[in-house]
């Protein structure tokens, strides 16, 4: 096996391809090697230690943390604050983050502290690279942060694993951290001042998580592009809704991108004939780019969100590396990816809920033109006993229903907290999580529908569909047979899912516009 290779954390700016990489294993991070990134790393770090022996109070350093800032704590416990730190935030609830995830947030919080603003040492930066180097994973609970004071509570059990304490993911199942460290030779690494608010003050999590959202939902966008192709030719629709004309007399990049593709998968030309009975298709394929193009045009702006997300410095305090200023400030606050994710799961879902209309459309004999109802395939006398998708259109309708309840935006239930310290924040992680969430259930819908078009596409004929078409029903036919009788169908929902998500199903690759 090919050692995956080296991502550079620390110098030039990385990008959510590099996260969403690094948290699938395909890339291994180090620190960068270069004098001025190291220079900035330890000025941070000397001029903490400057102030600390000159007696200056630094808030988490030499006081309490949150409300209790006015508390002083006398230099002797400087070394059991951060451990206490972890210690007391250390109730995260419900579900434990997939080794991806996790993945994602080390490697985004290492990315923020490896700006050198932190205060922190190499060896800790090191020693992260070296735990996602050996796939060595903190154990996250996934609730228990408001996204301000950033993600404390999940962030902690990243500190912790660094430390020695609560449980590590090891080949996907939890052991005890101790243990995990020394089957990697490695030990529990002290941590000196500021160094566990550093790993646990910040925006890491829910930029994870929306990083690996955002890589999905260009995925799914382009695959609901094709899947809407597939239906448009399937249910003889009118090739002419996708002229360049039309999206060049409104010209929003996404809309006018969508079309392209459905336009070059349909091989359209604009003296092409009508093909259906219709002057028109119905809106879930007349208007499938302006829907389709609503998610495709919000990415870019997402981008350059998260990425500044990922590379900025979202600690507090900060320390200016070349004058060693501490600066008091909020730059953990998650609204702007709150914001980003809650958009994201709004569109994601607009664009699950085109794709549910689409299947009622070939489901019903009124709206097929000519498809079987519920696009039962059976022709022998036993056919009055068979119902084809009915279930599945069901199932579609079902899970479109239950993305669309969780587009309630989660940065609109700020609640003020930590004795009214913490008395505006983001939610900007829950967002984050409902992001994934709506993609969980929209990439399922997505499944049936496409299974649904490969059927339609078969009871038509598959030797008379376009080339594209041909191409993508012969790879979903790989796994996933032909329905010619009742069967269960969850299993072949689950492995065009898992096929989409690896990329082998012929959908077309991604782009922005």
């Amino acid at each position: 096996m090919t050692p995956p290779s080296l991502l550079l954390v620390g110098g030039r700016p990385i990008e959510i391809e590099d996260v969403v990489r690094v948290a699938r294993g395909l890339v291994r991070p180090a620190l960068d090697p270069s004098p001025e990134v190291r220079r900035r790393i330890r000025a941070t770090v000397n001029a903490l230690d400057r102030r600390l022996e000159a007696g200056e109070t630094i808030y988490g350093v030499t006081t309490g943390f949150g409300e209790s800032c006015d508390s002083s704590v006398d230099p002797t416990l400087a070394l059991e604050l951060p451990v206490n730190l972890i210690r007391f935030h250390g109730c995260g609830t419900g579900r434990a983050l997939g080794e991806e995830e996790s993945a994602a947030v080390v490697v985004v919080r290492l990315a923020t502290l490896a700006r050198g603003h932190s205060g922190v040492r190499e060896v800790l930066l090191d020693r992260l690279c070296e735990l996602l180097a050996q796939r060595i994973l903190p154990v996250i609970p996934e609730e228990g942060s408001v996204g301000a004071s950033g993600d404390l509570t999940p962030l902690s059990y990243l500190a912790a694993l660094v430390v020695g304490e609560r449980e590590a993911l090891v080949d996907g199942r939890g052991v005890p951290a101790t243990e995990a460290l020394a089957r990697a030779g490695l030990t529990p690494l002290p941590l000196r001042p500021k160094e566990s608010l550093a790993l646990m003050n910040g925006t890491s999590m829910m930029t994870a998580l929306a990083c690996l959202a955002f890589e999905r939902a260009r995925v799914f966008a382009r695959a609901t592009s094709t899947v809407t192709a597939m239906m448009s030719e399937a249910l003889r629709g009118e090739p002419g809704h996708f002229d360049v004309r039309i999206f060049e007399a409104k010209p929003h990049p996404g809309q006018a991108l969508c079309a392209r593709w459905i336009r070059e998968h349909l091989e359209y030309q604009p003296a092409q004939r009508r093909t259906g009975a219709r002057v028109q298709d119905r809106y879930s394929l007349r208007c499938a780019p302006h829907v389709i193009g609503v998610l495709l045009d919000a990415l870019p702006a997402m981008r350059r969100t998260l990425e500044i997300e990922v590379n900025g410095a979202n600690d507090n305090p900060l320390i200016d590396p070349d004058t060693g200023d501490v600066l008091h400030g909020g730059n953990f606050y998650g609204g702007h990816v709150g914001y980003a994710m809650d958009g994201l799961k709004i569109a994601v879902a607009s664009t699950a809920d085109l794709l549910d209309r689409q299947l009622a459309l070939a489901c019903n004999p009124v709206t097929s033109h000519g498809l079987a109802p519920n696009l039962v395939a059976r022709t022998t006398s036993d056919r009055a006993a068979h119902h084809g998708f009915k279930a599945m259109q069901i199932s579609a309708s079902a899970l479109t229903a239950e993305a669309l309840k969780l587009t309630m935006p989660a940065t609109a239930f700020s609640r003020s907290t930590e004795c009214h310290n913490q008395d505006k924040v983001s939610m900007g992680t829950i967002a984050a999580r409902d992001a994934l969430r709506v993609l969980d259930l929209s990439e399922r819908v997505l499944a049936i529908v496409l299974l649904a078009a490969c059927q339609a596409l078969e009871l038509r004929g598959a030797g008379e569909c376009r080339p594209r078409s041909g191409e993508v029903l012969r790879a979903v036919r790989t796994s996933v047979a032909f329905n010619d009788g009742d069967r269960r169908q969850d299993i072949d929902i689950a492995s065009v899912v898992d096929r989409l998500r690896h990329g082998n199903l012929a959908l077309g690759a991604p782009e922005e516009p």
